[in-house]
């Protein structure tokens, strides 16, 4: 007979998901129009690189998420709700100045791109809690995140005045320490001890890495499409993202088989770990000219990120309680601070004059410190919150378990 699961969804999950979306479509009636004049080859390029940034939201974190054996349904279907859910609310958030300018938003293909790009940190924030929450808490974090993200964003292009693309590659340290210090509010007795389903098998480990290489395969997108100073420099990011990725990939096999006690591959080591070239030179891609250059921060970074994947995760476990199921900190953290300290050092050996030096130096280290501080008070906030019983989060026993939201019929008792 099947355990026994609380029916929870029903008198909370429908009733907000509606709520929203009804929200959301009387915003969109009042404020929103699709942008009349569109050039048909800048639409058909923009549409190529939405759709390649598209299959990496849906996809790649969709399926990276499919690793443990019972846990399939759920992490790759409530990817696709959050994703939903959150690219509606990063739109609304990203216009809401033309809204005050112009009265109207006029909504375009950069502006489903950009949203699309705030629900990646995100869904890079959920990987800390995978598994350990309820839908209903899932939307209320992609919905804190991406508020809290695009915040950021506005305040580093506001008053540090960061192009569009810098602010938004700093989405894996903002969604990384978001999703360290949610985990670590939110943290119960017994977390400390490892889940009884937390574990993969032969399938739920090949589709995890199915998603690991859609992203792999589709990250220089996620790089280069809002890169439109001329399509020089565009190429150049592109070849720039492809060296590090190729080479994190290489590192990343090297490291797995000299740290494991047998000398052997460990898949869901190099899945999470593989694009670490990809995250640390996406942060500091607008100083990176040479190809030594990306290929040596790919370097760095696969060897970063997998000796934290390797160690780092269990004893963050042990010392501070802090279960971090998709270990984000070495997957997107640690590169993501590795290509804000080689963004700094390569801008700084290109300047002659030392004041301006220093000047870039200290507005580098103010962008770090704003992005630090706002992703933990609103990693905070948002664990107190979730910390209520109001939102019944599933029992110790009851993670990583897809019964507990979804219908097995197979399961099902027969009278």
């Amino acid at each position: 007979m099947a355990p026994k699961y609380a029916p929870s969804l029903r008198s909370c999950l429908a009733p907000l998901l509606l709520f929203l979306q009804t929200g959301f479509i009387v915003i969109y009636a009042f404020n929103f129009e699709i942008k009349d004049k569109v050039d048909g080859n800048t639409l058909s390029n923009f549409f190529t690189e939405f759709m390649d940034v598209n299959v990496m939201v849906i996809l790649g974190f969709g399926f990276l998420c499919t690793f443990p054996v019972r846990y399939g349904f759920s992490g790759s279907g409530f990817n696709l709700l959050v994703a939903a859910i959150a690219t509606q609310w990063a739109i609304i958030l990203n216009n809401i100045e033309s809204l005050y300018y112009r009265r109207k938003i006029r909504l375009d293909m950069e502006s489903l791109v950009v949203a699309e790009l705030c629900t990646a940190s995100a869904l890079v924030s959920i990987g800390a809690m995978l598994g350990k929450t309820n839908p209903v808490q899932l939307i209320l974090i992609s919905l804190l995140e991406v508020s809290g993200f695009i915040l950021n964003k506005w305040l580093l292009q506001s008053f540090l005045k960061l192009q569009l693309v810098n602010s938004i590659m700093m989405l894996h340290i903002f969604g990384a320490l978001f999703g360290l210090m949610l985990t670590w509010i939110v943290c119960w007795k017994g977390s400390e001890e490892p889940f009884e389903k937390e574990r993969s098998d032969r399938k739920s480990g090949l589709f995890s890495m199915l998603g690991a290489v859609f992203l792999w395969m589709f990250w220089p997108s996620f790089i280069s499409v809002l890169v439109h100073d001329s399509p020089e420099r565009k190429l150049w990011v592109v070849c720039s993202t492809y060296l590090a990725l190729a080479v994190s990939a290489v590192v990343a096999v090297v490291v797995s088989v000299l740290s494991s006690p047998k000398g052997k591959l460990n898949l869901i080591h190099m899945q999470s770990c593989i694009f670490a070239g990809g995250v640390a030179v996406g942060v500091s891609i607008s100083v990176v000219h040479q190809p030594w250059e990306a290929m040596t921060i790919g370097f760095v970074a696969a060897i970063v990120s997998a000796i934290g994947f390797r160690y780092l995760k269990s004893h963050m476990l042990l010392a501070f309680h802090c279960h971090d199921t998709c270990a984000i900190l070495s997957t997107h953290g640690l590169p993501g601070l590795l290509g804000w300290l080689a963004h700094l050092l390569l801008q700084i050996k290109d300047y002659d004059d030392p004041t301006m030096a220093i000047r870039f130096a200290v507005f580098h280290i103010c962008t770090l410190l704003i992005t630090i501080t706002l992703s933990l008070s609103m990693g905070i906030t948002t664990g107190l919150l979730l910390k209520w019983n109001f939102w019944r989060p599933p029992q110790h026993n009851k993670c990583f378990d897809d019964q507990a939201f979804w219908e097995f019929p197979h399961l099902a008792v027969r009278k």
